[in-house]
């Protein structure tokens, strides 16, 4: 995808995509986020994706410092596709878009709550969420009931 021109800053994975951490690309993303953030071996931070009115959890994608600068400055979920090895806006292929609403990064900075405005379905097989998929539990659950 075209990014627009604008100064880049800070540490991030190689130009064809992320790397191992420590490896460096110029990022837009603000110094004090990128700063903040708990990268895995590839460069990304998880993005766990939810509904933002229902709180319905849709799916989890992949970003690294400048996918994350895109969504939080576009409003458009864009991610890092780890298959493809691109960046990918949601929608832009399937016409089903992620509108975002906020990003709140967790306390530990190794994940992201993405809250977007889901446009059509969130998974690539077709359902409305990645989630569709029950396993049965066969365990009590800790203190019910006592």
């Amino acid at each position: 995808m075209p990014v627009p021109d604008a100064p880049v800053t800070g540490a991030h994975p190689s130009p064809t995509g992320p790397t191992p951490a420590g490896s460096a690309r110029p990022s837009r993303l603000d110094p004090a986020v990128a700063a903040r953030l708990k990268r895995d071996a590839d460069g990304l931070v998880a993005a766990v994706v939810r509904q933002y009115d229902t709180g319905e959890v849709l799916m989890v994608g992949w970003m690294d410092d400048e996918a994350l600068h895109l969504t939080l400055t576009t409003g458009r979920a864009t991610y890092w596709s780890r298959s493809r090895q691109e960046y990918w806006v949601k929608g832009d292929t399937s016409g089903h878009h992620q509108y975002v609403h906020s990003v709140a990064l967790d306390c530990d900075g190794d994940a992201l709550l993405v809250s977007v405005d889901q446009v059509g379905v969130a998974c690539h097989t077709g359902e409305r969420t990645c989630f569709h998929t029950e396993l049965p539990v066969t365990g009590g659950v800790a203190g019910a009931g006592s």
